[in-house]
């Protein structure tokens, strides 16, 4: 992996780790655990809690002619259990909520909802289903719309995010 794209992620799983969990001050840089392919295992510890992130960056970005920003995907686990498991996107500038943001995975589909530059699943229930077709598939696509009324598509290679979601599991058990 790139010193780039590893600093890159480094920020993203502390950016949501503090948006997702109220970190304290306290909490530490996350750390890379695993690399499996196209997907990051990083950990992020802090003192009432432990953050687990299978984490990836977009693979083809469109349109080519603007300034996307640092574009990441997550699957997300706390040792609390907080959550487990839990599904998010993140964009390099503020999203629009309508329309809502799809995820597209062969068939199926996912809308998403809206929280300034991240997007999450709705329902527990639908955050596993897209989870296991992440399992199953080779690609994922993502469609939003930046506040500015720019429509954005995304591809996020789904190789090796099996084993990046067991590991990031692991760590967080």
């Amino acid at each position: 992996m790139s010193g780039n794209r590893q600093q890159s992620m480094t920020s993203f799983a502390a950016a949501a780790a503090a948006l997702l969990v109220a970190a304290p001050a306290a909490a530490a840089d996350p750390q890379t655990v695993a690399i499996f392919k196209d997907w990051t295992v990083m950990v992020q510890e802090t003192p009432n809690d432990r953050t687990c992130f299978a984490i990836a960056e977009a693979r083809d970005m469109a349109p080519k002619s603007v300034n996307h920003g640092e574009i990441f995907f997550m699957v997300a686990t706390w040792k609390s259990g907080v959550a487990k498991g839990q599904p998010s996107f993140r964009a390099g500038y503020n999203l629009k909520d309508a329309p809502a943001p799809v995820i597209r995975i062969g068939s199926q589909k996912w809308d998403m909802y809206v929280s300034s530059n991240e997007s999450f699943i709705e329902s527990a229930a639908a955050e596993q289903a897209l989870v296991a077709a992440m399992r199953q598939g080779a690609d994922m696509r993502l469609s939003a719309t930046s506040s500015r009324g720019t429509a954005t598509n995304y591809v996020f290679s789904l190789s090796g995010v099996s084993a990046a979601l067991d590991r990031a599991r692991e760590a967080c058990q």
